[in-house]
């Protein structure tokens, strides 16, 4: 009983470092890994070129460079880009799907759109916007295999075990308490009773009525272990012979 609030404590601590390393582990995969914002290539701003794109969903980012410290609120410039099919391809769907800000060290990304090709193959990407006072701007073409789920599970593991130690805790000083020895109010003795030779009563009893009363103690004194056999019978002796 004593080993489990320890046991519980140890679960709960073990839970928190695993939440906070997938949490880290998770974070650095979306953004190293999982997140290829330029896997099909990128367009300097202004400027043109050919891309070779496939079938399916890909991300359009602004990408810069910057020299101050990002924020979460980093401005987009006044935008705009077309992408033609080349020989005879479906035109590709265009949506505005403004993301969140991506830093690493003076690096910056901002997703923008999101375009849909229905066919892969060749097409020319044309990008204009004012971009005056940003490091080597241009246009990335990629996709986003992020799972940003996963970050939500690690936190909330990390929440439950937080929880979960500090009931533990709880749990751990309640059975400490529990175990600790309680002090007696009262000195216990084993001193065997106290023998009284004199009557209770007020009348003179006589010498035969004395002997009995000193011999019924001392069978008393010997049935609860104060007396030895062998003392009960010296002092039975003793009192019987008048000494």
């Amino acid at each position: 009983m004593k080993r489990a609030p320890r046991i519980a404590i140890v679960v709960s601590i073990l839970m928190l470092v695993a939440s906070i390393l997938g949490f880290v582990a998770t974070l650095v995969m979306n953004t190293f890994v999982l997140d290829e914002y330029d896997a099909y290539g990128e367009v300097p701003i202004p400027g043109s070129t050919t891309l070779q794109l496939p079938a399916g969903e890909m991300t359009v980012s602004f990408h810069t460079v910057t020299t101050g410290r990002p924020t979460s609120g980093f401005p987009i410039p006044d935008l705009s880009f077309g992408i033609t099919p080349i020989d005879g391809l479906p035109e590709p769907t265009v949506t505005e799907n403004i993301g969140g800000t991506t830093s690493v060290n003076s690096d910056i990304r901002v997703r923008i759109w999101t375009v849909e090709v229905s066919q892969a193959g060749t097409y020319e990407v044309e990008v204009e916007g004012v971009v005056d006072g940003y490091i080597a701007p241009r246009l990335a073409f990629g996709h986003d295999s992020s799972r940003g789920w996963v970050l939500w599970i690690f936190g909330g593991l990390f929440i439950f075990a937080l929880f979960d130690l500090f009931a533990a805790l709880i749990w751990s000083a309640r059975v400490a308490k529990k175990a600790r020895p309680i002090e007696p109010h009262e000195q216990l003795t084993t001193d065997p009773p106290a023998w009284n030779p004199e009557p209770a009563s007020g009348f003179t009893p006589t010498d035969q009525g004395v002997r009995l009363e000193q011999i019924r103690q001392l069978a008393a004194l010997r049935d609860s272990g104060a007396l030895t056999e062998d003392e009960y019978t010296a002092e039975k002796r003793r009192i019987l012979d008048g000494d």
